[in-house]
């Protein structure tokens, strides 16, 4: 016997492994396939949907013009000209009501609009600002509004009433807006909805997608709508393919299949000699053989346990529940419902807990935002902290730099703050301080780590839980400290976020005059998204504080730990010019401290700082990167570009936009100037506002990569300017400079810039913009 065949069973052919080996072949082509052809389906589904987007804009514009050139064709019409030169407003109203049909409502306002000022929070601010903008532009004007306790399609006009400067004010049903939407051929798996700052009017397609979909938005020309557009996750391609090569390697696979099984019936291989023997060259054994002559090794199915060096069964945990994708780098958010759940919530809990265990701390404070989802989130977060031993003290609503507070004051040391901050309502998510550090990049994946391996501490007893109210301790310690020299006249903008519920009494504590603008809490936010970084949501502030003839006006985001400032001109305050301010006062008392700013900021503050006998350091964009620097530097003072302000000297160090606020009104009341003139003596510069560009989800971080190994090179146009890359590209000119660098938070990619004049500007955009265009997908709207 030979020794090819030494166990004396028979030798199987090779051919029998051949429709084996082809059922593989063909099983993997359609798996390619699959993968091509829902790439292919996805990407016709984006197209219809931004083009169902795009259509919806051109629509809404349309519906909107025609409403306005209605409004003033009927303002031409006898009956109302003979009213209004009467001077009777209420003939006026109700010919435009008869005249009108469709229209619910019509009123005549004085110019002064005394009676909507009166009361103007019973009357609707968005009314109020409608009414304004009217009187402001000289015509007719739309706008969705709050009336009757529900949105409304308002309309506006200046009007002349027997000389008398006059507005008339019409309500109608959200329809001509609504039925847009109806003819409209959107994908039924994306969604597509009209929206005005945080409050969505439309929404059409699959609505959990819809906390997310600002990213795609495109505005209706300058009506303060938007239509907002969201793609569910694409997928990927087997291996990570896409459309092309997924489908070619499917074709291939499917080629070689019938070749193989084509072959097998019409080709005879040849007759090979072993030892003596006639053996068929497709000779061998079969898969099935082959697996019972060796087994494959089994994939270990225990893990080790912790410190106990025995194996135990691995902890059942469906780990799609809690989803890679909300631990971001600066803390822990998502979409409720869909990614943030009261079950995730208390897995979460259960994390921060076994970390803080793990320190030998127990006791941690937890408040909330104004969300409506907040309450379950807070219920499934301290039921978590309490299983794994930690005392939770639930301070209930408060803005998060009162939580940050409540850590200190209480003498706890952590705390969490259950916030979407900024995002849309339908976001939510968590604010984390163990042992006074703020969590962030590998200290947040870490808890999902945590979570997703099992190793969850599990106590014998629950900790314990009480109440405490911490508001009114917060503003008596800033009131203790800070008063006004001479009382100030102060707009306060909360957004309908949860600032609302302290700043007026923080503000009036200290010595000011406050009139309050959508400081009612409301997790809708139906007046406009509470992010004062967005010029357009500073609009209605604007208006107020002209028309209360107001010094100052502030505004906060949904949290309260941003400030944005307007002045009695209606120029906005951008946040690194605050700095200066903040930092002259601050380095006064301590010369040489150290002031830390992100890369946003103006060129002209490091400069600003030296001649204020400071130390400027540039760092890393984020709340979290910012605080953990001012630890490492023992910085007096730090601020970013979004309005983040962080006083170490009179305060804790975190980020508190309404202590911000206070420390600002400190120092214009102890000035005689308006507000406006000491603003205007601060070093300035032609500059943008930050600038975002949507690019595909994950994709930010590697395309910023490739710009910043460019400009690098040394035929790069970027080769006269200093180049820092401590986060993403700024490139600092003799004249000005830019920046652009990923967001952490979204997928965009952030950039600003500023220069000496506006010629400059054009100049180092549009290196910037060449430089992009190089490395962005063709098409990507880069928008500046």
């Amino acid at each position: 016997m030979s020794q090819g065949n030494q166990s004396g069973r028979p030798r199987p052919a090779l051919g029998r492994s051949t429709p084996l080996l082809a059922a593989l072949l063909v099983l993997l082509a359609g798996w390619f396939g699959w993968g091509a052809f829902e790439q292919w389906r996805q990407a016709g589904t984006g197209a219809r949907l931004e083009q169902a987007r795009d259509q919806a804009v051109q629509e809404l514009h349309k519906a909107l013009a025609a409403q306005t050139a209605q409004f003033a064709r009927q303002l031409e019409l006898e009956p109302v000209k003979a009213a209004l030169a009467q001077g009777d407003a209420a003939a006026v109203a109700s010919a435009v009501r008869e005249k009108w049909g469709g229209v619910d409502d019509a009123q005549v306002f004085d110019g002064a609009l005394a009676d909507a000022y009166a009361d103007p929070a019973a009357f609707g601010y968005s009314r109020l600002a409608l009414l304004e903008l009217a009187m402001s532009e000289g015509k007719p004007v739309a706008r969705v509004v709050r009336d009757g306790n529900a949105p409304r399609l308002g309309l506006a006009a200046p009007v002349r009433l027997q000389e008398r400067p006059a507005v008339v004010y019409v309500r109608q049903p959200l329809n001509p807006l609504t039925t847009v939407f109806d003819a409209l051929d959107s994908p039924d798996s994306a969604f597509l909805g009209l929206r005005q700052g945080g409050f969505t009017i439309v929404r059409r397609g699959d609505t959990a997608l819809g906390g997310g979909a600002d990213a795609l938005a495109r505005p209706v020309a300058d009506t303060g709508l938007r239509v907002v557009a969201e793609m569910p996750d694409m997928s990927e391609g087997p291996l990570g393919l896409g459309t092309l090569a997924c489908a070619t390697v499917a074709l291939l696979m499917l080629a070689t299949a019938v070749l193989l099984l084509v072959g097998r019936k019409r080709l005879r291989l040849p007759v090979l000699r072993r030892g003596g023997e006639a053996v068929d060259a497709d000779s061998g054994v079969t898969l099935s053989e082959a697996l019972a002559q060796e087994p494959l090794p089994v994939a270990a199915a225990r893990v080790r346990g912790a410190g106990d060096g025995e194996d135990e069964p691995a902890p059942e945990m469906d780990i799609g529940t809690v989803p890679a994708g909300i631990f971001r780098a600066y803390d822990i958010r998502g979409v409720v419902g869909s990614e943030l759940t009261p079950a995730v919530a208390t897995l979460i809990g259960q994390a921060i807990g076994t970390q803080m265990q793990a320190q030998g701390l127990r006791e941690v404070v937890v408040g909330r935002d104004g969300r409506l989802s907040g309450p379950e989130l807070v219920a499934g977060l301290v039921e978590g902290l309490r299983r794994a031993g930690c005392d939770v003290i639930d301070i209930g609503m408060a803005p998060t730099p009162v939580v940050y507070f409540a850590a200190y004051h209480l003498r706890a040391g952590s705390c969490v703050a259950v916030t979407g901050s900024h995002n849309p309502p339908d976001y939510n998510g968590f604010k984390i301080v163990i042992g006074g550090e703020t969590l962030s990049g590998e200290a947040i994946t870490d808890l999902h780590r945590c979570i997703v391996e099992g190793r969850l501490q599990r106590a014998d007893a629950p900790g314990g839980l009480q109440q405490r109210e911490v508001i009114a301790d917060y503003v008596q310690r800033i009131a203790d400290d800070v008063q006004l020299d001479r009382p100030l006249k102060v707009v306060a903008d909360a957004g309908n976020g949860v600032a609302g519920a302290v700043a007026p009494q923080l503000l009036e504590a200290i010595g000011a005059e406050v009139i309050p603008l959508y400081c009612e809490v409301d997790g809708q936010f139906p007046n406009h998204h509470p992010d004062p970084s967005e010029p357009h949501n500073l609009e209605d502030l604007v208006q107020m504080v002209r028309r209360f003839d107001a010094d100052l006006g502030v505004a906060f985001d949904g949290d309260g730990d941003r400030l944005g400032v307007v002045t009695r001109d209606g120029r906005i305050v951008f946040a690194d010019r605050l700095l200066m301010l903040f930092a002259a006062d601050v380095l006064a008392r301590n010369p040489g401290a150290m002031v830390i700013y992100d890369v946003k900021c103006t060129g002209r503050l490091a400069d600003y700082i030296l001649r204020n006998g400071g130390s400027p350091m540039m760092w890393k964009t984020g709340h979290s990167l910012i605080k953990a620097r001012m630890r490492e530097t023992d910085a007096e003072l730090a601020g970013e570009m979004s309005g983040h302000f962080f006083f170490k000297e009179r305060w804790y160090g975190f980020d508190d936009g309404l202590y911000a606020a206070a420390r600002l009104l400190e120092i214009l009341a102890q000035r005689e100037e308006d507000p406006s003139e000491v603003f205007d003596e601060l070093p300035d510069a032609v500059s943008t506002p930050e600038l975002k560009v949507a690019v595909a989800e994950g994709t930010q971080y590697a395309q910023v990569a490739l710009v910043v190994a460019a400009a690098q090179a040394e035929d790069s146009p970027f080769a006269a300017a200093r180049i820092s890359t401590i986060d993403g590209l700024r490139a600092d000119f003799s004249d000005g400079w830019g920046l652009v660098r990923a967001s952490n938070t979204t997928p965009v990619l952030v950039l600003r810039f500023e220069a000496d004049d506006a010629d400059a500007l054009e100049r180092i955009k549009g290196l910037f913009r060449e430089q992009l265009r190089q490395v962005l997908p063709a098409g990507t709207e880069l928008g500046f």
